[in-house]
């Protein structure tokens, strides 16, 4: 494997689109289904890619926790706070498959964002890969730990994923919208609301900040989702996950400061307006992941 930090931008020549990934974070900060299309993703115009914080936007990679649930190590996890290296011989360009790479990172080449029983004494080892491919309007993100050590851990995975909203039509309800989470158990991150969505209204953002978990109940396992990111463009997202070959269910965060943006040094003012994040991850009900056992989560992104 090969240590890089300048951005990686691999095409896909049969259908020229094209995603940029930096080795810092395995983080891709766009994705674009043509070379006239616009962007899929929304990456802060004050994002900082020198590899001295997380970048703003994007598809940051959280592991082994979402948000800061256990406060002796840092929010989201040591994922995105360490550089990756690139799979040898993983880069490819070809008609029928598309175009894509992979990237690896070893506990114990993560030197940032590490605390608590995740510290330099751990007792835990892992080995995380992210495999990216894109094939004209879709993309495939798949993350995979594997437990390399002689003891289960805990754990909670999510891709981050920030859309651009085009037009500036986030707070739009018309236009910018999440479709598909009827029935799922819901966590308001900023009221502490918990209830149940029995409604087939679709998730909009209106004019303060929505920061909410969406948590399958009873047989739903996958996540399946349309959003609405501005005038006539949508995504479908698809997310599952399994440990061990065991499916696990898929939750989903939706999220977007709007007033907080004011509060955040490396995100626009106003740039609220531009994005909605939409986010899958492996949060409730997960098992432990045992020695010499793989947690792979994927998620399929599609213009349309």
């Amino acid at each position: 494997m090969t240590t890089a930090k300048d951005p990686i931008t691999i095409t896909h020549t049969a259908t020229s689109s094209s995603f940029t990934i930096h080795p810092y974070g395995a983080h891709i900060t766009s994705y674009a289904t043509s070379p006239n299309a616009p962007p899929i993703l929304f990456l802060s115009r004050d994002a900082i890619l020198d590899g001295t914080k997380p970048i703003r936007g994007g598809i940051p990679l959280c592991f082994p926790q979402f948000g800061q649930p256990d406060p002796s190590y840092p929010q989201h996890g040591f994922l995105r706070n360490n550089y990756w290296k690139v799979v040898e011989g993983s880069a490819f360009d070809d008609d029928a498959n598309g175009a894509g790479i992979a990237m690896e990172l070893s506990l114990k080449d993560a030197v940032h964002a590490r605390g608590g029983k995740w510290g330099e004494d751990t007792k835990y080892d892992c080995v995380c890969r992210f495999r990216v491919r894109i094939c004209g309007e879709s993309m495939t993100n798949t993350l995979e730990v594997e437990n390399t050590g002689t003891e289960a851990f805990d754990f909670q995975m999510l891709l981050h994923t920030y859309y651009l909203v085009s037009e500036g039509k986030a707070l739009d309800g018309t236009v910018c919208y999440v479709e598909g989470l009827k029935g799922y158990k819901v966590s308001d991150k900023v009221s502490g609301e918990e209830y149940v969505n029995d409604s087939d209204e679709p998730i909009v953002i209106k004019d303060s900040i929505v920061d909410r978990v969406y948590t399958p109940m009873g047989e739903k396992v996958g996540l399946d989702v349309v959003v609405g990111t501005g005038p006539g463009r949508k995504i479908l997202l698809k997310a599952n996950g399994d440990v061990d070959g065991k499916a696990v269910p898929v939750s989903g965060v939706v999220w977007n400061p709007v007033e907080k943006a004011k509060s955040m040094a490396d995100f626009g003012d106003d740039q609220f307006n531009d994005m909605i994040c939409v986010e899958p991850g492996l949060l409730s009900d997960v098992p432990v992941l045992e020695a010499g056992k793989k947690v792979t989560f994927t998620q399929v992104i599609k213009s349309v």
